[in-house]
């Protein structure tokens, strides 16, 4: 499959201790807070564990989010807050906005934060997954599944829990609408990817693999705009990487179509088809220069020379070549001057995302353990806040080491 995406960085977050002395007052109190503590901290170094997989993902996630629920859930269901929802201070950077971190003390914004790095982590596997040149089928479907959920992790923070945030989510943040719309659609792109390439590798008739290719094309062109009222200084890579994917699969799309032109007799239609199909890969080409030399946050890397992008280059010469032989020894067809409009609806193979929702609380959570936590001894001073020059270290994420003949290079 040997496909390339672009990556955002991992947001980072200050240490929690999970520390309430003398409001815990009882060993049952206690226990829920070192195993939160322990849980984090091991979510956190699963991050940027390069062995781990979705598996051990899922169960770390699982088993932090049913005790964090505990700080957020009634128990008996009633619309009441719980008591601890307010108790701890979090504190977390941001996808695009680099080391500038955001503090809240409210346990709903450490779910979705932590919720939407869990999400990234899915993307970032994928895409070590995807980069292999010796991709199994089993490892193509771990791709396509990995975006489908990513995708819907982030489609059910938006609608269920982000709304919940007592402070008003900052604009440009990862929080936002505008950046949770666009990697849910980002996710929904790649795995289309994913499902192109399969076609392709198995025959499929080329008025699909055009409709696929055009559909993915529209989602790649729907999340550029979705960015396009952020700060470019932020986006401007990202969006560099969605334009150049716009216009790779709007080549992929021209040039199956041609394909499909051609089988019909329709030789002049499919040559200016083509054409076309030359048009979008050499802007593809261009903006892929133009993302190499884009500062902001993300990968590093050269798609023009990936395999993925070369094969498509050579394909459209070679179907342009051939059309153009067909035509001056049997056709003898006008070449229109307008391309053809692409009208193309896929019936099948589109991506929607995998439903999401969060584990239930932690059996460890009782009435008697919830009420064992004594807000009256807090101290004065809130300790649980954490200190202004407290720094937010980044995340040291795992190098991915393109292999020796994909062009591509990530720092």
């Amino acid at each position: 499959m040997t496909h390339w995406f672009h990556r955002n960085p991992l947001k980072a977050t200050a240490p929690v201790s999970f520390n309430f002395y003398g409001v815990a007052t009882t060993p049952a109190a206690t226990k829920v807070c070192n195993d939160l503590r322990l849980s984090r901290t091991r979510l956190l170094e699963l991050f940027t564990d390069s062995s781990c997989n979705p598996e051990m993902m899922k169960n770390a996630a699982d088993l932090y989010f049913s005790l964090l629920q505990g700080f957020i859930l009634s128990l008996d269901d009633s619309s009441q807050e719980c008591k601890l929802r307010y108790i701890q201070n979090f504190k977390w950077t941001d996808t695009l906005q680099g080391q500038v971190p955001s503090a809240q003390q409210d346990a709903v914004f450490e779910l979705v934060s932590m919720g939407f790095n869990v999400a990234l982590w899915y993307t970032k596997y994928a895409s070590r997954l995807a980069g292999k040149e010796d991709i199994t089928e089993d490892e193509a479907k771990d791709v396509h599944r990995s975006l489908k959920i990513a995708a819907g992790i982030f489609k059910h923070l938006k609608e269920s829990h982000i709304p919940k945030l007592i402070t008003p989510v900052e604009k440009g943040r990862d929080l936002e609408a505008r950046l949770i719309d666009s990697y849910i659609i980002q996710c929904q792109a790649e795995a289309q990817e994913v499902t192109i390439a399969r076609a392709i590798e198995l025959k499929h008739n080329p008025g699909l693999i055009a409709a696929l290719a055009y559909e993915t094309a529209n989602f790649y062109q729907k999340a550029d705009q979705t960015l396009s009222s952020l700060d470019p200084t932020y986006s401007g890579k990202w969006r560099k990487y969605l334009n150049l994917k716009n216009c790779f699969y709007m080549a992929y799309a021209y040039c199956y179509h041609g394909q499909t032109l051609l089988a019909s007799d329709k030789c002049g239609e499919a040559i200016r088809s083509l054409q076309e199909s030359e048009k979008f890969f050499a802007k593809a080409e261009a903006l892929c220069k133009e993302y190499g030399e884009t500062k902001g946050p993300g990968t590093t890397a050269k798609p023009s020379g990936h395999l993925f992008f070369r094969k498509l280059g050579s394909l459209i010469k070679n179907t342009l070549e051939k059309c153009q032989r067909e035509n001056g020894f049997i056709y003898f067809q006008k070449v229109p001057a307008e391309a053809p409009q692409l009208e193309l609806k896929a019936n099948y193979g589109l991506v929607e995302p995998v439903p999401f929702e969060f584990p239930a609380l932690n059996a460890h959570w009782t009435p008697e353990t919830v009420a064992a936590f004594d807000l009256t001894k807090r101290p004065k001073e809130d300790a649980a806040k954490p200190k202004p020059d407290e720094e937010v270290k980044p995340l040291k994420e795992p190098d991915i080491k393109p292999q020796k003949d994909s062009g591509c290079q990530i720092s």
